[in-house]
This record gives structure tokens, sequence and C-alpha cells, in this order.
């Protein structure tokens, strides 16, 4: 029996889904999360919590577990076969690991841009419609019409693409197509949007195009960008997380963070002495 003030509700298929007016403010909390590869521990006790409607920025070399990271607030790591989990994340005090939870509607609450823009064979239309058809969001046509033109606004791609919605998303440029994966991701109504090195497979114009619409979307998102690039973490984020070797190291605001780190390995890594 669920009470009628808790946050979550049981749907039809007993998986629980997060609803209610505290399911809605996007903030996200980590709890001593461990992540195991097999025998090979990726991430140590990561505590963290992600404000509301701000950019965090995880920072740190390769193979530090940012991403990994990134990917449990999704339970994309759900897919990555001996891949385990432990310790606590919550979504608004909502346990996203709870074994009733329905992980496809944590999913389109929780959305996420990839490094490789990877739009959907189909038509440019199609790619924003795609979400919202499996979630039943548009009770007729015009309203579909209306979740695909207000998605491509957001991600500042309507003005290019309005007069092509019937071409190929494939056949956009670079930029334009993780665009078009930013607006594919919006269009299911997500509170937060997770971006793993969204930028690193574009040119410098449509990277500031990308860090423009971070920088307009966080005034109604949370956001969360893995970057390898230190001076982007600082342009686009008011918050960063500092990894290193699974653990993450320091967390505050990103300019105290780039300004006057606490952790040595911090200072390090943004000096250029690690990495």
């Amino acid at each position: 029996m669920v009470a009628a003030s808790d946050a979550s509700v049981l749907n039809g298929s007993g998986a629980k889904t997060l609803t209610g007016p505290g399911a809605h403010s996007g903030k996200i909390s980590a709890r001593d999360v461990n992540v195991f590869y097999g025998e090979n521990q990726a991430l140590k006790s990561v505590n963290v919590g992600i404000p509301e409607r701000s950019v965090m920025a995880f920072i740190g070399p390769s193979g530090c577990g940012k991403s990994t990271f990134l990917r449990c607030i999704n339970r994309m790591n759900d897919t990555i076969a001996g891949c385990r989990v432990t310790g606590k994340i919550t979504l608004d005090n909502e346990d996203i690991y709870d074994s009733k939870l329905d992980v496809v509607q944590l999913r389109a609450r929780v959305g996420m841009v990839f490094q490789k823009p990877n739009p959907f064979p189909k038509s440019i239309f199609d790619n924003i419609a795609y979400g919202p058809r499996i979630h039943g969001l548009a009770q007729s046509k015009t309203d579909l019409e209306g979740i695909v033109t207000a998605s491509l606004k957001k991600a500042g791609l309507w003005d290019e693409v309005k007069d092509r919605l019937k071409e190929q998303g494939t056949g956009l440029s670079g930029g334009q197509q993780q665009r078009l994966c930013i607006a594919r991701a919006i269009a299911v109504g997500p509170e937060v949007i997770l971006m793993d090195e969204p930028c690193s497979a574009l040119d410098p114009i449509a990277t500031a195009r990308i860090e423009e619409l971070i920088d307009d979307l966080r005034k109604n998102f949370t956001i969360v960008i893995v970057t390898h690039s230190m001076q982007q973490a600082a342009r686009v984020s008011q918050h960063t997380a500092f990894f290193h070797l699974g653990s993450l190291v320091e967390k505050g605001e990103t300019q105290q963070i780039f300004m006057a780190p606490t952790d040595k390995r911090t200072q390090d890594y943004i000096t250029g002495r690690i990495g």
C-alpha cells in the first residue's frame, strides 16, 4: 500500500514511477556509490549532490570514472554485463535503484546525450516524435507537431530545419545532429539532461553553439556534463566535481574548484601535472 503523500506510485505493471510534486525538482543525490565491472572496482564510495536547474561538470583524466558515474544516474550501466552498482542514488529523494522503479520512466525523466551524435535513421520530425509517441505524450497529431516544434526551438535548431522536417536527421551537419539529439531528449519532458562529452566530435563553431544552448537550457533543466576540456567546464558550469582513479576527489562551485582547490590532486590536474 502506497501512502497518498508518497511521491511515487505503482503503475499497472507494478513498477514504481516517479510522480507527484516532489518528483519534478530534478535534484540528484548520490551516497556511497560503488561500481564494479566483474572484480574490477571502477568507482569508490562516491558522494555528491547535484543542484536543481544548474550545470554540474564532471572533470578528470581518461578512465577516472566520470562517465561511469554519469551512466549510473539513469541506470545505463544496467545494460553492461557484469556491472554491479552499490550505494544509493536518489532523484528527489526517490531511490532510482529501487527494484520496483520503472526504468523506462526514469530514462524519460533523466535524458542522455552521447559523445557522438546518434540521430535515428528517420526524418527530423520522427526523430523528435519518437519518444512522445512511445510515452503517449501527444493526444493528437496537432499535439505531436507542437511538441516537435517546441523541442526544436528549445534546442536552437528550429530556424535551420523548419522547412526540412521530412528530411533524414542523418543528413544534418555534426553540430546540427547533436542539437537534434538534445531536442529528442527534451521532447519527453525530462527534469535532468546528462551529457557525455557532447562536443568532443564537433568543430569549435558547433561547440560554441552547444555551449550557448547548455547555458540557456539550465534555466529549465538540471544538466550534468562530462567534459575532457577544463576550459569548457569553466565556461558552462556552476558546479564542478573532480574524479581521479575512481574516486570523487573534490566538488564545489566551479570558480572555487579552478581558482582555489582544496586537494593537491585537483591542483595538479588543473595545472597539468597529472592527466
